[in-house]
C-alpha cells in the first residue's frame, strides 16, 4: 500500500494518474502480474515511443517498478506495479507530530498459539512445524514470518508521549493473510484486531496466497507453501476504527482511555468467536511482498488547555 499522509508529498503520484493512458496502463499490470513494454504499447495501440514517456512517469511515482529480464529475444524491460493500494489521507494535518516504529514480526510479547503453526528467519525454519513450544524459543526474536490456526501475537509499542501531549490517531500497518496447509488462494480468515484488550474489530483474509513466489521470500523458502499476504493498515481515531479506510467497527480512542502513562499493546489473532477459522500468517520484512515489518504509527497534538495556557 501507498499512503499518502498529506497531499503535498503526493504531488508526483497525483501527476502521473491525471493522464487516461497512464491509467489504463496500470489497469493492464493491476490484471497481469508483469508485462513488457511491447507488450503495453500493442495492448494500447500505442508506440513504444509513446509508450516509453508514461511508464517512465509512473516509475518516477513509485506507481510501477521496472526490472530488466533476459529472455529469448533479448533484454526486456518488464513492468510491474509497485503496490495494490493507494490511500490518500485528506484530513491529515501536523504531520510532525508523529512518530513511527518498526516491530520485527517475532518481538511479540505474548502468545497462544494452535497448530498448524510455525515461524522462521530469513534464514531457516525456528524449530519444527506445528509445535507452538518454539514460539518461546529464543532465535524467536528474529522470525520474519509466523503463522497459526487460532491464537494470537500481541505487540507492546513504546508510548513516547509527554504529560502536554495527546493521542489523536493510532495506525498500524503490515502484512496479512490466512494459514492453510500448503497454500489455498481460496480461504477466508477472520482476523481480529485489539488495542489494550479492547476488541477493534476484524477483516477476512480472502485466502492463503501461494500462486506466484513472494517478492522477498528467500531463496530456500519451499514454492509449495504460502509466499505472499495483503498490506493492510489499521486505523483507530476519535471517530472510529477502520482498516484500510472502511469502519470496522465504533471504538475510539476516548473510549480505550488513553494517556502518555498508559501502556500499548495490538495484538491479532484467530479469535473463538470467529466464523471462518482458517488461521493466519503475518509476513516480515525478508518475507511476501511488501518488505515491511509491523509498522506502528502514533499521531498526537498538545493538549487544548496547554495551547490555551
Amino acid at each position: 500500500m501507498i499512503y499518502i499522509k498529506d497531499l503535498m508529498s503526493g504531488l508526483d503520484i497525483f501527476k502521473a494518474l491525471s493522464s487516461e493512458i497512464r491509467i489504463q496502463i496500470l489497469e493492464l499490470l493491476a490484471s497481469n502480474q508483469a508485462l513488457n513494454l511491447n507488450e503495453i504499447a500493442s495492448r494500447l495501440n500505442l508506440s513504444n515511443g509513446a509508450i516509453t514517456m508514461h511508464i517512465k512517469k509512473l516509475e518516477d511515482s513509485g506507481l510501477i517498478e521496472i526490472n530488466t529480464s533476459v529472455g529469448k529475444h533479448g533484454i526486456q524491460k518488464m513492468c510491474y506495479l509497485n503496490k495494490d493500494k493507494l490511500m490518500v489521507d485528506l484530513r491529515s494535518k501536523d504531520t510532525e507530530n508523529l512518530y513511527e516504529v518498526d516491530i520485527q514480526i517475532g518481538h511479540y510479547s505474548n502468545y497462544q498459539v494452535t497448530p498448524t503453526c510455525g515461524l522462521a528467519t530469513k534464514d531457516s525454519i525456528i524449530g519444527d512445524f506445528d509445535d507452538p513450544r518454539y514460539f518461546a524459543d529464543p532465535q524467536r526474536i528474529d522470525a520474519e514470518i509466523l503463522w497459526l490456526t487460532e491464537g494470537f501475537v500481541e505487540y507492546r509499542i513504546p508510548n513516547y508521549l509527554k504529560s502536554n501531549q495527546t493521542f489523536r490517531e493510532i495506525q498500524f500497518c503490515l502484512e496479512l493473510g490466512s494459514e492453510a496447509p500448503g497454500y489455498d488462494n481460496n480461504y477466508p480468515s477472520d482476523i481480529y484486531f485489539y488495542l489494550n484488550g479492547v476488541q477493534l474489530g476484524y477483516w477476512t483474509s480472502p485466502g492463503d496466497f501461494g500462486d506466484t513466489r513472494g517478492t522477498f521470500n528467500p531463496d530456500w523458502w519451499p514454492p509449495h507453501l504460502n509466499q505472499y499476504g495483503m498490506l493492510k493498515l489499521i486505523r483507530i481515531n476519535r471517530e472510529g476504527s477502520f482498516i484500510d479506510g472502511c469502519r470496522i467497527s465504533d471504538v475510539t480512542l476516548e473510549q480505550i482511555g488513553l494517556d502518555y502513562k498508559s501502556e500499548l499493546t495490538f495484538r491479532l489473532g484467530v479469535a473463538e468467536e470467529a466464523v471462518n477459522k482458517r488461521g493466519m500468517t503475518i509476513y516480515g520484512k525478508h518475507f511476501g511482498n511488501y518488505g515491511q515489518d509491523l509498522m506502528a504509527r502514533v499521531l498526537y497534538e498538545m493538549k487544548t488547555e496547554a495551547r490555551e495556557g
